[in-house]
């Protein structure tokens, strides 16, 4: 006969060694972190690692990251967006101008001299994309897009001090339309991604690049170029690229709801201006590396902006008839985009 003190032990037996529903239900979600960005650069150290320890810190443990940059997930640099699309990776941060084609609207942010700074322009983009381009996200769960700082040229020969300057020399461009700018200001322009720049600097191929501040250390860029010419923003920065941080769609919504409670708050235009303010964080530390080689650094006024603005702005043109051979309404979509930086960075403190 099982008496009273069995029964107990075995209640407390059954207690102690059976997992409970709890307990199953507070384990950790892991989400695989995928970028082609490099560990050492300010995008990795300052916005990437930045979110994900916010986003796991919020989440007291439910959320965790399995984090690769540098294409530790394999692949190749261009191919993040679609890894989140397929689920080979739960959440990327990628260039959307590695997906040619696949975001027409949202390229409007690139044309010459549209950015200010990348905070309001951040949030200017992530309030577009709502409003005007909803339907290319559509294939992911968008979780932040952004800009960067405002892009400049850096060669490696010659200094660049008037629109064509550039004249038969071989430049890097990191987007479509950037690339058609340096090509009406004469240069051989050459579309590249920005891990194979180091390489082509110092073989010979590329004579400059244009990339923001912050990203010059972890491509090398002050050690393989002696000059760097830059534009007040104030005026319309030469030119911008978009990012964006994507989650698998059938990851996202399979996510227990107080996750999704956690991430979606991390998510939007507050993660959006927020990761534009990281970038803004990494101009210092990059121009104190090009002075202590003693590299040349030239600051072009508002009447050279001018110029370089009437030499690029058949780029504008033609891609607003480019958009209405697609069926969309380019004036508008420029229109829009340049009211939304404004009004935006009215409202945001520098």
């Amino acid at each position: 006969m099982i008496n009273r003190r069995t029964i107990v032990q075995l209640a407390v037996g059954m207690a102690l060694g059976a997992p409970s529903l709890t307990g199953f239900a507070q384990q950790s979600i892991t989400l695989r972190f995928h970028t082609f960005i490099s560990p050492m650069s300010n995008v990795w150290v300052s916005m990437n690692k930045v979110w994900m320890e916010k986003v796991q810190r919020e989440s007291d443990g439910r959320i965790r990251f399995e984090a690769y940059p540098a294409m530790q997930l394999d692949g190749a640099p261009v191919q993040p967006y679609d890894q989140a699309r397929d689920g080979v990776a739960d959440i990327v941060w990628t260039l959307t101008g590695y997906s040619p084609g696949g975001f027409p609207c949202s390229e409007v942010f690139v044309l010459p001299f549209m950015t200010t700074n990348a905070e309001a322009t951040s949030k200017a983009f992530w309030e577009f994309i709502k409003t005007k381009a909803s339907n290319e996200h559509k294939e992911v769960h968008p979780i932040a897009v952004q800009v960067h700082r405002p892009g400049m040229l850096h060669t490696r020969d010659r200094l660049f001090e008037a629109p064509y300057d550039l004249r038969g020399l071989k430049i890097r461009g990191p987007t479509r339309q950037t690339t058609k700018m340096l090509g009406y200001l004469g240069a051989n322009a050459v579309g590249m991604p920005l891990p194979k720049i180091p390489d082509a600097l110092q073989k010979g191929p590329l004579d400059g690049c244009v990339i923001p501040w912050d990203v010059v250390p972890s491509v090398k860029v002050h050690e393989l170029t002696k000059f760097h010419s830059q534009f007040d923003p104030a005026s319309g920065a030469l030119y911008t690229t978009t990012f964006v941080t994507a989650t698998n769609k059938r990851k996202y919504e399979s996510l227990p709801p107080d996750v999704r409670k956690v991430l979606d708050p991390n998510s939007g235009i507050t993660a959006s201006a927020s990761l534009g303010r990281a970038h803004q964080c990494g101009d210092d530390p990059a121009r104190k590396l090009v002075e202590a080689r003693g590299n040349v650094t030239h600051n072009f006024g508002q009447v050279e902006a001018q110029e370089f603005r009437r030499a690029a702005s058949q780029v504008e043109v033609e891609w607003v008839k480019d958009m209405e051979s697609r069926g969309f309404d380019g004036r508008d979509l420029l229109s829009t985009a340049r009211a939304l930086i404004e009004k935006h960075t009215k409202t945001t403190k520098t």
